[in-house]
């Protein structure tokens, strides 16, 4: 069944506009309240968001949602999203909600919701809380003296950083290293510094000046060129970026190169393997994710399982195969065994202990293969459907396939926008190049004929 508010994680949209108004906003409160409203005890929500302008309205417009069905309501504040799962469970919350549209600019926003599990909701959950939204919940209010209370807890970031740092194996520290985190001016703003000063790193601070606009403005792991530059100026051995609510990191080393999920999944799982850690016997990522990735864990005797691209599918599938570790290449990096979605600080302390461990730099540690050569292109088109299902483009993608013998190609629709995108690999750049061409023409002349 097509979803009307959900997308592939949570409520999106451009703020102030619909599905992220302030009347929607309260009755997904309601709704979700009166789903989770489930036996005799008093119950409780906790409720985080990033640095948006807009938080300030969501955030109060579901919380006298969740008021008006009874539930109370622990408003965190700032507060990356992968701390809403842990806080949930630790609180003991029936629900969860982190307001956010994560990587995204100022002018979005959106609405994640955790289980009493500190899981994401499944889209069966997704899809009730939906119907209960668009039903007439007038005769489902609390009645006077059964009114949710609102309080702000105000430890919450402290809890967080304290879960944090009991990840980082114990007796290691980071003195002697000099450490650039950029925190995007988004939810992590004062946490990663904190974590990171406390284990002892000397921390240089980037995007930890939040004015409600400049979340993900030329920083963050989407942006990560001031980074870069700042490392090396500064004579770094190591730069951290994450996005806008913190479940996603890059890394940059002493050089200033680029470490995306894909180097970083490499070196974490071997070395988990090593440890007797890894479950599964392999990692769970997605379709985009290198095929140097896969010969490299396969070098080691560990499988790559693949998914659909989303954070959500690798989760599911980590969940359903008993896997303890996953990710994507743009740097979403879950561990099962610490947090119940992704979290960028947790994979850069994981980074941090493999790089000690081994006794190397940044950039010996973290480039643990040599990628493929791969290439991704987007083309917009009239109707997807029809653009994919015509001969003449599916015949460019046989003869694509037939020449990427040994690589990979992948042709699939965008989940949000008429964009189809195409992703090739090969050990020869230039029939990669090639492929991508021909595939991408072919895409764009069918399209030509739709529009007309």
């Amino acid at each position: 069944m097509k979803r009307k508010f959900f997308g592939t994680d949570g409520v999106r949209g451009l703020a102030n506009a619909e599905p992220m108004t302030a009347e929607t906003a309260l009755r997904l409160g309601m709704a979700a309240g009166l789903l989770f409203a489930r036996g005799p005890h008093r119950h409780r929500v906790v409720i985080g968001k990033d640095t948006r302008l807009s938080g300030y309205m969501i955030e109060q417009a579901i919380t006298a949602g969740f008021l008006a069905v009874g539930m109370d309501v622990l408003l965190l504040g700032p507060m990356p999203t992968p701390a809403i799962g842990f806080l949930v469970r630790s609180m003991r919350a029936d629900l969860g909600v982190m307001i956010s549209a994560s990587h995204n600019p100022y002018q979005d926003n959106g609405i994640k919701l955790f289980g009493p599990d500190g899981y994401k909701l499944s889209d069966e959950d997704e899809a009730q809380i939906e119907e209960v939204l668009e039903s007439d919940m007038s005769s489902r209010r609390a009645a006077s003296a059964e009114i949710g209370r609102a309080k702000r807890l105000d430890d919450a970031a402290g809890r967080y950083v304290e879960a944090v740092k009991a990840s980082f194996p114990r007796g290691l520290r980071l003195d002697g290293l000099k450490i650039v985190v950029d925190c995007a001016n988004g939810a992590a703003y004062k946490i990663a510094p904190t974590v990171l000063w406390e284990l002892g790193a000397d921390v240089v601070r980037l995007g930890v000046t939040p004015n409600g606009f400049n979340i993900n403005e030329a920083c963050g792991s989407t942006h990560p060129a001031a980074l870069q530059g700042e490392v090396v100026a500064q004579g770094a051995h190591l730069g951290i970026a994450l996005d806008g609510d913190a479940d996603r990191v890059v890394l940059v080393d002493e050089k200033g190169g680029l470490v995306d999920g894909d180097q970083l999944m490499a070196t974490i799982a071997v070395r988990w393997a090593a440890e007797g850690r890894l479950v599964g016997g392999g990692v769970v990522a997605t379709v985009m994710s290198n095929l140097g990735l896969e010969r490299h864990l396969a070098g080691h005797r560990l499988t790559l399982e693949r998914t659909a691209v989303g954070d959500r599918y690798v989760l599911e599938r980590m969940r359903a195969g008993s896997f303890n570790f996953g990710g994507e290449q743009s740097g979403h990096i879950i561990m099962t065994d610490v947090a119940t979605t992704g979290d960028g600080l947790l994979a850069s302390l994981q980074a941090l202990a493999a790089m000690i461990q081994g006794g190397r730099t940044a950039s010996t540690t973290f480039r643990a293969f040599v990628p493929v050569p791969q290439r991704l292109k987007s083309v917009r088109v009239a109707d997807v459907s029809a653009v994919l299902a015509d001969a003449g483009v599916q015949a460019a993608i046989s003869a694509g396939e037939k020449r990427l013998a040994g690589g990979r190609l992948l042709v699939r629709p965008s989940g949000t926008e008429p964009v189809v995108r195409v992703m090739a690999e090969h050990d020869d750049v230039a029939i990669v190049e090639a492929v991508i061409g021909d595939i991408t023409s072919s895409l764009a002349a069918r399209s030509r004929v739709a529009a007309e």
